[in-house]
């Protein structure tokens, strides 16, 4: 009897604790939808400020449906921006179709001026309405857009159209790889410069001086491309397989050279400069002319990004001066780039890492030296709105200025060009997103956290004061659905010192009686910081898999962005480290606090950057990482995209790049290991996946492969993220996951 009645007990406690359950996988797929942005009311305001007024308008989604609103700052109203019924009217008869007149959706829509005339795409056609008289017009069928040029082709600048000078007399133009001009009255022609050829051209993308005396441009040493190419296996208007080819600089290649020019157009004479201060380029900026037609500035970036020089050249004596020099021993940031050049042709306004934090600095022209910092702390701006040279004031946005909080939440600022008056326009704490008027008097504001809903006001951009309260998110369908927010998380990290900032994600149905898993979602790099800090209902990549029985997390470590420059330069040639330390300290702390995270079950999973970073952990930390799923890694950063991985890897190529790779790294592999790979993947070159493969397979490791036709850069689409489901409800849930046809 009492074995019987043991028995059932531990019957009774296994299916008490069981995860990864049919009914785990029902929740997890239904929770996209239960917890969905439509559960949200009031939120999602994307405010459109119509023309030089003083009026806005925005969605406002209510639970009865969606409706434009538009609102009068300066009397502080919102009405109606048309009649939602009168427009639904118009629209069906017009296009045939039933239209709802709480569900319009109206593309790219415009308002005039006068407030009484919207322009709008509907159903592939452009329409007119005007408010006043309940009149809609068909203005067309939308044009087929134009194919765009892939990011990441180049541009040859052999074909623009012709160039108008200022005074209108001439065009220019390239033919024959060289520069022509035209005299509109005569229509005669006449050939400026000689030396263009098919191997060193001149750039089509000329410039006119002021004084229409004078043109620019830059003569091109082109190189040979280097092509990526896929097989599409399975294409849907043909039974065999298709081969595409496509762009693609890499680590290490040749790139082409330029030289800034300029020819009088009356003479022909040619002002041709010396190389020295542009001689290793990694990329140079067309020339624009100076307000006094004296000189043209230009921009150098060296080849492994430690200079980076703004460069004058003079258009009478071909001398060429920097301006301003950014040097470092790692990396200029140059993808921090912001540069103005003040009316007065004899300052700049400058942002650079120069102190270790992201600023702002006024230069002077003459004397090519900063005259004075203007913004200053252990503080990281972000972006400049607005120069306002008449009233000396500078518009930007930034992280990290208010003390005791999260340093990655933006906040919005103006601040005087003599660095004085520092004003917080959107004082309250949260990730904030603001729309300015286009006089600068008024600024809509919409801000929220993860933990908090969204609330939007409009503001005076004066002094931050709020005019006029427009809306308060309400989430509570959300909250009556069982949605729980997700935990704002910090931690000291590799260093004990450095605070690190993360999110925890619990299933919706967590019991801290039980113990969890813990899954690391991963995406760290440089280039940004990649932990959400608006408010997101639903995280597609994070919320369905915590239902199956985990706690998921994820956290910004060393070597990301917008923290100091010292933060930063850790993953500088050194890729791999991949911020790991910092985020096995982080996690190991979050288990200290919540003793239900068990971590000694710990997946990390990651696609891209994070496929590689993915790999990477239970390469280099299998004592730590358990499984890890990779989706289109950049495992090898010799096969990448060049821009990404030179500037933090450093040029010339060098043995850092085989120290990280996790081809070369492969034998390492101790733990069970998903790669997956989109076929048609034109962002990181599939074959860095397919040689991982090919390292294991030669290392006798075993491993999973899923290859998804058709599929692009992809974490795995909708097979992939059941293979993922799967693979980590095997590995450290140690549960049978159910039949693919048991889950509905």
């Amino acid at each position: 009897m009492k074995n019987l009645l043991l028995a059932v007990l531990l019957f009774c406690t296994n299916t008490a604790v069981a995860q990864g359950t049919i009914e785990d996988y029902r929740r997890a797929y239904s929770s996209g939808e239960k917890f969905s942005a439509n559960k949200v009311f009031y939120s999602n305001v994307n405010p459109e400020w119509i023309d030089e007024t003083h009026h806005f308008w925005y969605v406002r989604n209510t639970p009865e449906g969606r409706l434009y609103v538009l609102v009068d700052a300066d009397h502080k109203n919102r009405k109606d921006l048309f009649d939602h019924k009168l427009m639904a009217t118009a629209l069906s008869e017009a296009s045939g179709r039933k239209i709802e007149s709480t569900s319009l959706y109206l593309d790219r829509l415009s308002v005039n001026k006068k407030l009484d005339t919207l322009r709008f795409v509907f159903n592939n056609h452009r329409w007119m309405y005007a408010i006043n008289t309940n009149q809609l017009t068909d203005e067309g069928t939308l044009p087929a857009p134009h194919k765009q040029r892939h990011w990441m082709e180049t541009d040859d600048e052999k074909t623009a159209t012709p160039v108008s000078s200022p005074d209108r007399k001439y065009v220019a133009f390239t033919k024959n790889h060289n520069i022509y001009v035209k005299e509109i009255a005569t229509g005669k022609e006449r050939q400026l410069s000689l030396d263009g050829t098919l191997g060193n051209y001149y750039s089509a993308y000329i410039r006119w001086s002021p004084d229409s005396k004078k043109v620019a441009s830059c003569k091109i040493r082109p190189v040979e491309k280097r092509y990526v190419y896929y097989v599409e296996s399975s294409p849907a208007d043909q039974l065999q397989p298709k081969l595409h080819k496509q762009e693609y600089a890499k680590p290490g290649d040749e790139l082409p050279f330029r030289i800034p020019c300029i020819y009088e157009v009356e003479t022909g004479h040619g002002v041709i400069p010396s190389t020295d201060l542009f001689s290793q380029q990694y990329y140079l900026t067309s020339p624009e002319w100076n307000k006094d037609s004296q000189a043209v500035t230009f921009e150098y970036n060296q080849r492994g990004h430690q200079v980076y020089r703004v460069l004058e050249l003079s258009a009478t004596t071909g001398k060429v001066r920097p301006l301003i020099e950014e040097t470092s021993d790692k990396y200029v940031n140059y993808s921090r780039h912001f540069r103005h050049d003040l009316q007065d042709g004899k300052r700049m306004i400058w942002m650079s890492e120069r102190d270790n934090w992201n600023h702002l600095y006024m230069y002077d022209r003459t004397t090519a030296q900063p005259v004075h910092q203007i913004t200053k702390g252990e503080w990281y701006v972000r972006d400049i709105l607005r120069v306002d040279e008449t009233n000396q004031l500078i518009y930007f946005s930034a992280n990290g200025v208010q003390a005791n909080e999260d340093p990655y939440l933006i906040r919005y600022y103006r601040i005087g060009f003599d660095g004085r008056n520092l004003t917080c326009l959107t004082p309250e704490e949260g990730m904030h997103n603001a729309w300015f008027s286009k006089d600068m008097q008024y600024l809509v504001d919409v801000y929220s956290m993860v933990d908090k809903a969204p609330i939007a006001v409009l503001r005076n951009a004066e002094n931050g004061k709020v005019i006029m309260p427009l809306e308060t998110a309400d989430i509570s369908r959300l909250i009556a659905e069982g949605w729980k927010a997700p935990e704002v998380f910090t931690a000291k990290g590799r260093d004990g010192k450095t605070d690190m900032w993360g999110i925890i994600i619990r299933p919706s149905n967590f019991d801290p009686a039980k113990k969890y898993p813990v899954l690391e979602y991963i995406y760290q790099g440089p280039g940004s910081q990649y932990v959400p800090k608006n408010f997101i209902p639903y995280n597609y990549y994070m919320s369905g898999i915590a239902e199956l029985g985990f706690i998921v997390v994820m956290v910004d470590g060393m070597g990301t962005s917008f923290r100091s420059r010292s933060f930063e330069n850790v993953c500088y040639k050194n890729l791999k480290d991949a911020g790991l330390p910092d985020h096995i300290a982080w996690i190991k702390s979050a288990a200290q606090k919540y003793p239900y995270m068990d971590i000694d079950r710990v997946g990390i999973y990651g696609c891209s950057a994070g496929g590689q970073e993915s790999m990477t952990a239970v390469l280099f930390h299998p004592d730590f990482y358990k499984a890890a799923y990779s989706a289109c890694g950049c495992h090898d950063n010799r096969m990448d995209k060049i821009w990404w991985n030179e500037q933090w890897l450093g040029y010339p190529i060098g043995e850092q790049y085989k120290e990280g790779s996790n081809v070369e790294n492969a034998h390492l592999l101790s733990r069970p290991l998903m790669l997956v790979v989109g076929e048609m993947d034109d962002n990181v070159d599939p074959a860095s996946t397919m040689q991982v493969v090919n390292a294991l397979i030669k290392a006798n490791k075993d491993f999973e492969l899923v290859v998804i036709p058709g599929a692009h850069h992809t974490m795995g689409e909708s097979y992939g993220e059941h293979k993922r489901y799967d693979f980590f409800v095997r590995h450290l849930l140690n549960t049978t996951p159910p039949g693919w046809n048991e889950i509905k």
